[in-house]
This record gives C-alpha cells, structure tokens and sequence, in this order.
C-alpha cells in the first residue's frame, strides 16, 4: 500500500474517493488496515512510556503540562465537536475555513481520518449494541472472561477486526466535500503537525533540546495516547457502566467521571436519546465543555444552525 493510498484511506479507512462503491477493499485490505490499526494502537503507548522514562530521568515541567493541556483540549475538542457533533452528526454548519480547523484539529488526533471516523460512528449509531455494531462491548464467548473480551472489544479490540466493505453509503455528504476530502487525503501530514506543534513549542519555550524532547513525548505522543483512552472508554465504559435516564433502544449510559476528560462526550446515553443536538448537557450541573464552545463560536458568528432541543421537549428513545 502507498503513503497515498494509506493517507486516501487511513488506518482503518474508508474507500477512498475513486472507490465510492468499495471497490478495492477485501481480505487483503483489511489486513493492512489491521496492520496500520497497531500502529495507531501501540506507537502512542510507547510514547507515553517513553514520556514517564523521561520524566522520572528529567522530571515534568511547567511546560510539559501545559503543552499537554493545551494539545489535549484541542484535539478533544476536534474529536467530539468536530469528528462527532459537526461532521457525524451535523449538529450545526460551518463555512469551508471553520470547517478545516475542525477538520485538522480533529485529524490530529491520531484517531483515523475524518472519512473512516465518521463512516464508522454512523455504523455504530444505525446498528448500536447488535452485532453489526463495529465497537459494542457485548461479552463475547462464554465463561468468566466473556465480559473482559467484550469490554476489550470495544475500548480498542475493534481496531484489529473492523472492516472496511461499502461504507460510501454512510458518508456521501462527506465524498461529496471537497474541502472534507483534502483534509481527509492529508491525514497523515495532520498528525505530524500535531506531534511538531509541542515540540517545536518546547523547544522554543525552553530554549533547548529537552524541551522540544518532553514537548513531542507530552504534548505529542502521550495526548494522544491518554486522549484515545478516554474516547475508547466512552465506546466501552459508555455501554457497559453508567446512569440511562434516557429509555433507548441500546445499552448507552451517561458516565459522569469521564465528562471532563472527554469534554462532555461521556453524556453518551444522553447523546443516544438525542443524537443530533449540538449539546449534550441535559440538565444544569452536567459538565460539557464541547456544548459551550459551540455556543462560543455561535456568539462571534463563526457558526450557524445549531441545533438545540425545543423548549419543553423530551428526548425520545433512539438507537
């Protein structure tokens, strides 16, 4: 496989744009996605170890953490506001340069391109906690460890075994995009960026090597290796643990611990009960970080036509 067909796809991708009927992938395909899946998988955990090592041999500045706060705030927010609330859901609209910055911020994070992140929440969304569901944490086998496996599965698991046959049908608006489809052929250089940005900082914060070291371990590989964690355990924790105040079709529940973490993504029942709204806080002491930002952007006019529950409407059951 090229670097461009590689970067057309992704780890795990969709078709690409010439392949709008799947043409292409099968068994051979797929095992290079699942090739390309520990890369995603196991690159970012050796980072973040390799960030402790130097850490406990140089200790963890200032600058390590904010350039780990700052890079982890935005790349979640290109994740759950971007990836899931705009480009999944259509929670609201964008013009073609906000569009991009969600689209970057979102690539970034080292999650898959846009195409094959968004192809697959569809999927998820359409056949939630069946076995079509490309990340249900059902128990799978029998015995004591069908729960472990299934929990597996659904954090990170999935990544090894997805497949990649005739998703077109699930992302037509987004092959139908041209400023979508660059950033999604880009893919690769984003997560470059994402990993130069902290260093680059580092180092020029600091005025030395080690800086630009801890920058690319902190602020590079080890965001996105905690940032992962916490988007695979809305996938996993999300349908295994929680509060449901919302009756749905599927096991989602609302887990409040990760809300932070996730900038409001873990009101995951929430978010199943109303799946289009651009908040998903739904009643006033829930945290949703994403929610507000969306509402910023609406006040300085850099979005439009967001999409909020009406005044004394109940979320109805929705798989």
């Amino acid at each position: 496989m090229t670097v461009d067909a590689v970067s057309r796809g992704g780890a795990s991708a969709a078709p690409p744009p010439g392949s709008p009927d799947g043409a292409g992938t099968g068994p051979d395909t797929d095992a290079q996605a699942r090739r390309l899946a520990y890369l995603t998988v196991c690159v970012p955990a050796a980072g973040f170890v390799a960030a402790l090592l130097w850490s406990f041999r140089y200790g963890f500045t200032l600058v390590d953490g904010l350039l780990l706060g700052g890079m982890y705030l935005v790349t979640a927010l290109g994740v759950e506001g971007g990836l899931h609330r705009f480009f999944s859901h259509r929670a609201f609209s964008a013009r073609p340069a906000v569009t991009a910055l969600w689209g970057v911020a979102g690539s970034m994070a080292a999650q898959g391109p846009i195409v094959f992140w968004v192809a697959t929440h569809r999927i998820h969304h359409a056949f939630t906690d069946t076995d079509r569901d490309p990340h249900s944490p059902k128990p799978i086998g029998g015995g004591r460890l069908a729960r472990l496996r299934g929990l597996w599965h659904g954090h990170a698991g999935w990544l090894f075994t997805v497949r990649r046959g005739n998703w077109s049908k699930h992302v037509p608006d987004l092959l139908g995009d041209r400023t979508v489809m660059r950033i999604n052929e880009l893919y690769f250089g984003w997560v470059l960026l994402g990993l130069a940005i902290p260093a680059a900082l580092g180092g020029l914060l600091t005025w030395s090597v080690s800086g630009a070291v801890g920058g690319l371990l902190w602020g590079g590989l080890a965001r996105i290796f905690l940032l992962d964690q916490v988007t695979w355990g809305v996938n996993s924790i999300g349908h295994t643990l929680g509060s449901r105040p919302h009756r749905t079709r599927d096991n989602s529940r609302n887990v409040a611990a990760l809300a932070p973490l996730s900038v409001g993504g873990s009101w995951h029942n929430n978010h199943h009960a109303r799946p289009s709204l651009a908040h998903n806080r739904h009643t006033f002491w829930q945290l949703d970080v994403t929610g507000a930002f969306i509402s910023l952007l609406e006040a300085l006019r850099l979005v439009s036509h967001v999409r909020r529950p009406r005044q004394g409407s109940r979320a109805e059951p929705r798989s």
